[in-house]
């Protein structure tokens, strides 16, 4: 189901920026149109909190750190998102503490629902982001992850249970095993059940 615009009329940046301070549902702006975010799964919430943690504890004492689904990401001057979780540094130009401009690392943990935006639309604004390094997308049904990065020409490279996950952006490698952790899908049965 598409999401729902938050209202017909033109609505500002700042009269966004200052909604979005105050409102109890979150929305995405893209040209004047507030979008309201959809609630995710327990799926979604195991991973993108798994991911968090995984490079807390690997950034610590570093100039970056992730950021989850609460920060908007500025993809250009009148377009605002959320990402999953992303990667930014000190150094970030925002003097806004509700967003960042300058991510080095985003991450989409896709749906079948977000799953034709985070592809396409999503992708395109993030790739347009002279920081950004790397764009991660996360299945939650299955246990694959899509990595584009700047320095593969943002071709894509694919990982699965038994890999691990390199972040050239930040100098991390995380387990693809260990995203997936308390995760009931298909794959991850299996591959416990290998394990033994």
């Amino acid at each position: 189901m598409p999401p729902l615009a938050f209202q017909l009329d033109y609505l500002s940046v700042e009269d966004y920026l200052r909604g979005e301070r105050v409102s109890e549902q979150k929305y995405e702006y893209v040209e004047g149109i507030a979008y309201a975010m959809a609630g995710a799964s327990l799926r979604h919430n195991l991973i993108t909190n798994n991911f968090s943690a995984l490079l807390w504890v690997q950034l610590r004492g570093k100039p970056c750190f992730p950021l989850t689904s609460d920060m908007l990401v500025k993809t250009k001057k009148d377009r605002f998102r959320y990402p999953d979780l992303m990667v930014v540094c000190s150094d970030d130009p925002s003097d806004d503490d509700y967003v960042r401009e300058a991510p080095l690392l985003i991450v989409e943990v896709i749906s079948e629902s977000t799953r034709r935006k985070d592809k396409t639309e999503k992708r395109a604004e993030y790739l347009a982001l002279p920081s950004l390094l790397e764009y991660v997308l996360i299945e939650q049904d299955i246990a694959e992850v899509t990595v584009y990065r700047r320095s593969d020409n943002w071709q894509p490279s694919y990982y699965y249970l038994g890999q691990e996950l390199v972040l050239e952006s930040i100098g991390v490698t995380v387990p693809v095993a260990d995203l997936y952790e308390r995760v009931e899908n298909g794959d991850m049965v299996k591959w416990r059940t290998d394990l033994g």
